[in-house]
């Protein structure tokens, strides 16, 4: 697909990639209907609340050191502002480094809902400099100002004359899209639009997209010993001159393909740099192949083929080990779909049964226009009736599932959901960190987890023996599905 970074505006995933948030069925027909391309969303009669895309977009924008995101936007859209400043600021501490990174409101109220506060949104905007000087400044809208039509384009383009550092626009209305993961998208086109230069030069620098790069000194290692490069993290602790220099590096990867589709894909299409598209690092298999296509891109292949053997010697044998105790557990996943569909896999390779695989949304293709790698992998190695739904973060319907297979074990990548499994007396596992299973030794700890927490069921046993939950009997009897509306299919 062309990408245009003249304009400030990016096309939803519902539009540039046919993404859902609404499916229920099996494994075989989510990926033969995306290939045939007869997949549709199906609504919802009921809904509870979601995410909002904005959160995903300025908390990687704010995430970059020295950088100011100046959201155009009622002060309760800006809650997480307070959470972001303690959050980066204890990463940036965690490899010595310090942030001046600041996130600011206008708080736009009703007078201005009605007479427009771009003038105030400019004073603003010049305080924010005058106190911080950042390294770059995202000037964001919102739903409001979003629906008042704030010309923020126009401020930015007047602003960047005035002052030495970019000045982006961000255009973050919530309303644009119910898909969360399309804020991924608009940070990355910010940062390609205002920061990202043509390259001069290569340099032996590997971008990889992650989220909060817990595991920077294993990652750092592997590839200074295996591929002889640096990795560049995006964008936790990253500052603007390195962001500038993305499009000279060796090649981009990233933590799953959800994350990285755009910004891999446009790197690759603008400036030629390679996208590495494959399973991400969490296994055995999702490790090795990662390793292997890394190699591959940057013609280090032998020398990956001799880090794996190596590890192997160390790792599979313990591997093996502990997840003889894990074969034939039955679990039941809801995570982001970069996690729910590698997660599944590692499951499987344990020996474990996947009753039911929920993603928050589904994108049917990537920006290449190929289906997910995960689910390709996915569909080759698993039951074909494999239970799969697109559940958008409905918790009701993922606690009428698990009432409905009453699985060994829950694994989730949000607390919420994780608590009210634990609530009706599941074991659970949060798998929030996005390198819980990184590796061979990640996937051991892993294995070890499951282990522990399906043999110790005191807590989850004892605390929904003492809670009463608002779901009725009536509601467990219901088919998990009442409440989407039937799927039209061409």
């Amino acid at each position: 697909m062309p990408y245009n970074f003249k304009n400030a505006n990016l096309a939803v995933r519902e539009s540039r990639l046919g993404s859902i948030t609404g499916f229920t069925g099996d494994l075989q027909t989510l990926v033969y209907r995306s290939e045939c391309g007869s997949l549709k969303n199906r609504e919802r009669c009921f809904s509870q609340s979601s995410s909002c895309l904005s959160g995903c977009a300025l908390n990687a924008l704010a995430a970059i050191r020295n950088v100011a995101v100046v959201y155009h936007a009622p002060a309760g859209c800006t809650a997480m502002a307070s959470n972001d400043a303690v959050k980066f600021g204890q990463i940036a501490a965690r490899v010595n480094k310090t942030t001046n990174s600041v996130f600011v409101c206008t708080d736009l109220n009703e007078n201005d809902t009605v007479f427009g506060a771009i003038d105030s949104l400019r004073k603003i905007v010049q305080h924010t400099w005058d106190e911080y000087h950042p390294d770059a400044i995202f000037i964001s809208t919102s739903c409001v100002s979003g629906v008042i039509g704030e010309d923020v384009d126009g401020l930015a383009d007047e602003l960047k004359d005035e002052y030495p550092v970019p000045v982006i626009p961000v255009h973050c209305e919530g309303f644009k899209s119910r898909i969360w993961a399309s804020g991924f998208d608009i940070s990355d086109h910010a940062v390609l639009q205002g920061i990202v230069k043509p390259p001069k030069q290569k340099r032996r620098y590997i971008n990889i997209k992650n989220f909060y790069e817990s595991a920077r000194p294993q990652i750092t290692k592997i590839f200074n010993e295996v591929f002889d490069a640096e990795p560049q993290f995006l964008y936790c602790n990253s500052t603007v001159e390195e962001l500038s220099h993305l499009s000279e590096n060796l090649a981009t990867v990233c933590i799953c393909g959800t994350l990285g589709t755009y910004l891999g894909n446009a790197l690759e299409e603008t400036y030629g740099v390679p996208y590495v598209r494959t399973l991400n690092h969490s296994g055995i298999t999702g490790f090795e192949t990662w390793l292997r296509a890394i190699g591959d891109t940057i013609g280090k292949r032998a020398e990956a083929e001799a880090y794996i053997e190596k590890q192997r010697a160390i790792f599979i044998p313990q591997i093996e080990e502990v997840t003889k105790s894990l074969h034939g557990l039955r679990a039941v996943i809801g995570m982001g779909p970069g996690f729910t569909y590698e997660i599944a896999r590692v499951l499987q390779e344990f020996g474990m049964k996947v009753d039911y695989a929920l993603a928050w949304h589904y994108d049917y293709k990537y920006d290449n226009g190929q289906v997910p790698p995960a689910l390709e992998h996915l569909v080759k190695t698993s039951p074909k009736d494999m239970k799969v739904a697109v559940a958008d973060q409905q918790n009701y319907e993922v606690l009428n599932i698990l009432n409905r297979y009453k699985p060994d074990v829950y694994f989730s990548r949000h607390p919420g959901t994780t608590v009210w499994a634990i609530k009706q007396g599941y074991a659970a596992v949060f798998v929030d960190d996005e390198y819980t299973v990184f590796g061979y030794e990640g996937t051991l700890s892993f294995a070890k987890l499951i282990r522990d927490t399906v043999t110790n069921r005191s807590f989850e046993k004892n605390l929904a023996a003492r809670i009463q939950l608002p779901y009725t009997k009536w509601w467990y009897e219901q088919n998990y599905d009442k409440f989407i509306k039937e799927e039209g299919v061409k």
